[in-house]
C-alpha cells in the first residue's frame, strides 16, 4: 500500500516575531515529522478545527503530541496551579480527535500532553503540578536539564509498549509539570510513584501513551515507537 498518512497536532500559542511580541502560531518540533518520516509514514500537521471526523477519515494514525497544560475543567476539578500556555481551542479540538480515534480504532501514538488528553477523555484524573510528594523526579526548569534529564521507568512486559519496544526498561525523559495519576479505564504500563508514565488500551483499540518525549531522545528504542505507529497504520 502507499505510504500512511499519519496526523499530528499543532501546538498553537503565542510568540515573538517582527510582526509583534505575541504573534499567534501554529509551531511543531521538526523531530515529530522527522520520526513518522523515518517510520515510513507521511507526516501531516493538523491545525484546530470544528470537524474533527473530516479531519480523522483523511488519517491512518493519528499523533497526539505535546503542548501546552489541559484545563482542569476537563477532568472535574477547579484550578490549583498556573496553567502553561493554556489554550480552551486546543483542548476542544484535541479531546475531539482522541475521542474520534478511540471510536474509530484508529492507530494512535499519545506524547506528553498527548497521553494526558486520551486519558481524560477515558475519564482520568490528572496532578496539575507535580510535587516530591508525587515521587517523580523534579527537574530543574532549564533547557541543560530538560533536555538531558533521564529517570528509568518498568514497563508492564504483557503490555504493547513493551512488545514495541523490545525492552520493559529504559530511561526516559521528564519535559513537564502536569501528570496523570489516574487514567480512567485505560491499562496504565508504566507508572513512577504517583505518576502515570505509559498507557494503552485493554481493547482492540491500537493506542500507546507516554509522558516522555520520545522525539526529543536519540536513543534508538525511542523511535520504535514511531515505527510501531507507522507499522500498525499500514496494517489496519
Amino acid at each position: 500500500m502507499s505510504r500512511p498518512v499519519i496526523g499530528l497536532t499543532g501546538f498553537r500559542r503565542d510568540l515573538p516575531t517582527y510582526l509583534g511580541e505575541r504573534t499567534d502560531l501554529y509551531t511543531l518540533d521538526p523531530s515529530y515529522c522527522d520520526g513518522v518520516a523515518r517510520a515510513g509514514g507521511v507526516p501531516l500537521i493538523l491545525p484546530h478545527g470544528d470537524d474533527p471526523d473530516a479531519v480523522l477519515d483523511l488519517l491512518d494514525g493519528l499523533v497526539l503530541t505535546g503542548g501546552g497544560d489541559l484545563h482542569p475543567e476537563h477532568y472535574g476539578a477547579a484550578t490549583e496551579a498556573e496553567l502553561e500556555d493554556a489554550n480552551v481551542g486546543a483542548d476542544a479540538w484535541e479531546l475531539a480527535l482522541a475521542r474520534g480515534a478511540r471510536e474509530r480504532r484508529l492507530p494512535t501514538l499519545g506524547i506528553c500532553r498527548g497521553m494526558q488528553a486520551i486519558a481524560v477523555v477515558a475519564g482520568g484524573r490528572m496532578v496539575q503540578d507535580l510535587q516530591p510528594e508525587h515521587g517523580h523526579p523534579m527537574i530543574e526548569s532549564t533547557p541543560e536539564s530538560l533536555m538531558g534529564s533521564r529517570h528509568d521507568v518498568e514497563i508492564a512486559p504483557d503490555s504493547r509498549l513493551a512488545a514495541a519496544l523490545g525492552v520493559t526498561r529504559l530511561p526516559v525523559n521528564s519535559i513537564h509539570h502536569q501528570a496523570v495519576v489516574d487514567a480512567g479505564d485505560l491499562v496504565v504500563t508504566a507508572r513512577l510513584g504517583d505518576v502515570v508514565e505509559a498507557l494503552e488500551s485493554g481493547d482492540d483499540w491500537p493506542m500507546i501513551g507516554v509522558q516522555w518525549h520520545p522525539e526529543k531522545m536519540p536513543e534508538p528504542e525511542q523511535q520504535r515507537l514511531f515505527d510501531e505507529l507507522v507499522r500498525t497504520a499500514r496494517a489496519s
